[in-house]
């Protein structure tokens, strides 16, 4: 049935500036209809410690908070408000939301926009509820969520609505999503809570066991992008690293290599391996006929890691590729639905009755 005209509702679209939200642990990128990505900020927020005051001085929301991490003066703290791809902080979560919407809606506080936000598979309704809330209060008019798999799958142009099996794995900050989709619904999917972040930490670990060096998440992530891997190099690189000595607490100065950075991402990497393994077994046999060729499509941040398409490839034994503009897949697949609303509304969840 037709879903009745509402001119009020016709006025508020023409003006406002519809968005898709990809909502991440590490970052979150808006996606504008026609406009393409208009947003790429680390989900980060300043505020003066102990409260949730979020800072005015143009160091609050995003790159520049961001860059406060691990360094800021006791009276001030860099948060980040979503945890393992889940809402940790409504508070500063709704702050951070209300700040990106306004900066990509010009300002415009008269018109609210409708909104398409990613979660994670298998969140609960009370966690999708939170997150409906935040961003309603944050300054959307309607909101819309997807699970990331199906708008990462969307974003880089797989078959999804067709009868046949397509492997979406999207490696993220704080989790991996991963899922076999066919007809427009996950067949098998799960959320694993060991991604970016995890990579990070197994980095940070390393240097203080093996080098007595003490990094922040900022400096393993550096040394992650620029000579981490999780295949054999065919050049092995170096890195001047810079940090405290555990030892004497004084500044020092030590040089890796990606050999060893390998080896320490090979534990995180493993897992993420073995989650995939377990949604192919579980796949139906036609469905798991469909993945020998069509293989496994990676996105997100973790795709950016250099040679997890052939570990991935070798440890499991099927075709792995990294899908075109991997870090804004699920951005890009949040415009499409932004798009096709009516199309795609029983894929959607909303509170909007049917």
């Amino acid at each position: 049935m037709a879903k009745p005209f509402k001119p009020w509702e016709w006025v508020l679209g023409h003006f406002s500036v519809d968005m898709g939200i990809d909502l991440g642990t590490a970052n979150t990128l808006v996606c504008v209809r026609g406009r393409g990505i208009l947003l790429n900020e680390p989900s980060v927020v300043a505020v003066r410690k102990g409260t949730n005051e979020v800072l005015n001085n143009g160091l609050a929301v995003g790159a520049d908070a961001k860059a406060m991490l691990g360094k800021t003066p006791g009276k001030f703290e860099a948060r980040r408000p979503l945890r393992d791809g889940v809402i940790a902080d409504f508070e500063i979560t709704e702050k951070m939301l209300k700040y990106f919407i306004q900066k990509v809606h010009g300002g415009r506080t008269w018109v609210k926009p409708r909104v398409v936000i990613s979660v994670p598979v298998g969140i609960t309704a009370v966690e999708r509820r939170a997150v409906i809330q935040s961003a309603e209060r944050a300054g959307a008019r309607r909101v819309h969520l997807v699970e990331e798999p199906i708008a990462a799958a969307i974003g880089v142009n797989l078959p999804v609505t067709e009868a046949s099996g397509c492997l979406i794995v999207d490696i993220g900050g704080g989790t991996t999503e991963i899922a076999v989709l066919s007809l427009g619904e996950p067949v098998v999917a799960t959320s694993l809570r060991i991604a970016g972040d995890e990579m990070d930490e197994a980095i940070v670990n390393h240097l203080r066991r093996q080098h007595g060096l003490l990094i922040g998440e900022q400096t393993a992530e550096r040394i992650k992008l620029k000579i981490g891997s999780a295949w054999e190099l065919e050049q092995e690189l170096e890195m001047a690293v810079k940090g405290r000595d555990s030892v004497s607490g004084l500044p020092r100065q030590t040089t890796i290599n990606s050999i060893e950075v390998r080896e320490a991402l090979s534990e995180p990497v493993q897992h993420i391996c073995e989650a995939i393994r377990q949604v192919l077994e579980e796949a139906p046999p036609e469905i798991s006929a469909d993945l020998v060729d069509a293989g496994a499509v990676i996105v997100g941040g973790g795709a950016l890691l250099s040679g997890i398409d052939r570990a991935i490839s070798n440890m499991l034994g099927i075709t792995a590729k990294i899908g075109d503009e991997p870090l804004t897949a699920v951005a890009r697949g949040t415009g499409v639905f932004l798009e096709n609303l009516d199309l795609y509304s029983e894929i959607l969840f909303s509170d909007e009755a049917p």
